[in-house]
Formats: C-alpha cells, sequence, structure tokens
C-alpha cells in the first residue's frame, strides 16, 4: 500500500491573503510530494508498507535502524502536513469562526481562555529553534497540552525520536519552516502566527480532538 498525496480540499489561492496561492503551491505540490515520495522509497517491500502513517510513527523505535531516519523524516513531514491542510479552511468559508462548545470550554480548562491558549501556542511556534511545527496535543485523560518539535517531528513520535511526550496525539499543527511562511512574511514569524489563526478551522480542529481522546482511552 503506497501513501499517496492528498488534494488540497480549496485552492491553492483560497487562503489569501494569509497564505498566498504560490507558497501554497511551492508547499503542497514540491515539498508534501517530495515527502511522500520519499516515504514509500524507505517502506516499500518492508512490512510497514502495509501499515497506517500513525502505527508507523507511533512505534518508531520498532522499525530497523537504517530506515528510522529517514521514516522520522519523510514520515513526519507526510502526516504533519496531511494534518495541517485539514486544519484550515477560507475565511470566506468560516475560516477562523470560533464555535463554542466542549473544545473550547477545554481550552479554557487547561489554558484560562482562548487568548491564553493562543499565546502560549505562539510561544512555542515562534520559540522554536529552526525549523519545526507548533501543536496543540490531546492526551490519554482528554487534557490538552501545547508543545513544539523540530523539523518533521510530532507528538506521535516516541520522546526518543522527537515527540513531545508519550500517548499524545496532534489535533492542530502549525509548521513554521521557512517554506510556509517566507514568500509572505520574510523574518517575521510572530506575523505569520498571528494571521494564521484566520484561517483555523475549529469545526475540524473540534473533531480532530473527539478522535484522538476516543483514540486514546
Amino acid at each position: 500500500m503506497a501513501f499517496t498525496l492528498p488534494n488540497l480540499p480549496y485552492d491553492k489561492s483560497a487562503l489569501e491573503p494569509v497564505i498566498d496561492g504560490r507558497t501554497m503551491e511551492i508547499h503542497h505540490d514540491k515539498h508534501h510530494a517530495a515527502y511522500t515520495d520519499k516515504l514509500n522509497e524507505a517502506i516499500k517491500g518492508t512490512q510497514w508498507e502495509n501499515e497506517t502513517i500513525e502505527s508507523i510513527l507511533a512505534s518508531l523505535d520498532q522499525l530497523p535502524e537504517d530506515l528510522q531516519g529517514p521514516v522520522r523524516n519523510n514520515g513526519g513531514g507526510f502526516y504533519n502536513h496531511k494534518l495541517f491542510w485539514t486544519i484550515l479552511k477560507p475565511q470566506s468559508e468560516g475560516g477562523g469562526t470560533i464555535h463554542a462548545g466542549d473544545l473550547i470550554d477545554t481550552i479554557a480548562k487547561y489554558f484560562g481562555s482562548l487568548d491564553d491558549f493562543k499565546a502560549a501556542f505562539k510561544e512555542k511556534a515562534t520559540g522554536q529553534f529552526g525549523s519545526g511545527w507548533a501543536w496543540l496535543a490531546a492526551t490519554s485523560s482528554g487534557s490538552l497540552e501545547v508543545c513544539s518539535t523540530a523539523n518533521q517531528d510530532n507528538p506521535l513520535m516516541p520522546e526518543s525520536h522527537g515527540g513531545c511526550s508519550s500517548k499524545r496525539i496532534p489535533i492542530l499543527g502549525l509548521d513554521v519552516w521557512e517554506h510556509a511562511y517566507y514568500l509572505n512574511y520574510q523574518n517575521r514569524r510572530p506575523d505569520y502566527v498571528d494571521e494564521w489563526w484566520k484561517v483555523v478551522d475549529w469545526r475540524r480542529v473540534e473533531t480532530n480532538y473527539y478522535d484522538a481522546v476516543a483514540t486514546l482511552s
């Protein structure tokens, strides 16, 4: 079973002016495509090619040592971007709109308020040295945590392979590699983080939260 590059659920220019169409084209068609191809190449002919990407990343320690690096980098890149595209939505279709519900209540419970959460998330996103991601992750108890990871690591991975901590599933992630924002924002990563909230699909993030808690329980 080969992994396939997912289609974007919107036009490449649909997230403008927050994320420009040229950035989306390069990001999806070049970077994500390359991670997908290299992941398939790494696991071709092994028992791992029939596993889900979530299962592969959660069990990196069990892969042969010569596969751990390529799968960590390219499998992480495949999964991270696959999640990233789905939690974004054009502003004209409700991107950035906050809906009252269990997720917002849970965010308030663990962070104090939505604004406090955004501040904590921004601190992780802007404080990540070099390339990486900022995450909101669900835990097995149903709580929420923010963390950041380097390169294409993510919370699914064991801590020994860059994961935030054990038994965490990301429900929202922000790509802070320069290729995700440099054409519009150059070195102004904080501005990119602030603008990005305008295209977050909160309903999808809430669905991700419910799915994560069900998986972890």
